[in-house]
């Protein structure tokens, strides 16, 4: 399993504009492509001084799966305009790990 992770902040005005943008609108995009090997999404938020921090954590079974949510530059951000409008940063490249370990209570 490879767990991709990206972040973004906005604005504390555009928090609650892009947090309802992620789950009404874009988690649902991602969802209803059917991508094969695509496992879920989380969504984690924090408060900073000055902005709000959103990380999305996406869980995929291969790297060929991610390559066909993201593209072949897998590591490339994906990002719709209507979120980059309200995002005040974000990081251009996502992170993948390998999932080792998933242990549940």
């Amino acid at each position: 399993m490879i767990s991709r992770i990206w972040h973004g902040w906005t604005t504390p005005g555009n928090a609650q504009v892009y947090e309802r943008m992620l789950r009404e609108e874009i988690f649902e995009g991602i969802v209803n492509r059917r991508i094969e090997g695509f496992r879920n999404i989380q969504l984690l938020r924090r408060e900073l001084p000055g902005e709000v921090e959103f990380v999305t954590i996406m869980l995929f079974e291969s790297l060929d799966a991610v390559r066909e949510f993201a593209g072949e530059d897998y590591e490339a951000c994906v990002v719709p305009p209507k979120a980059r409008a309200v995002l005040s940063r974000f990081d251009l490249r996502s992170q993948h790990y390998e999932l080792l370990v998933e242990r549940r209570a």
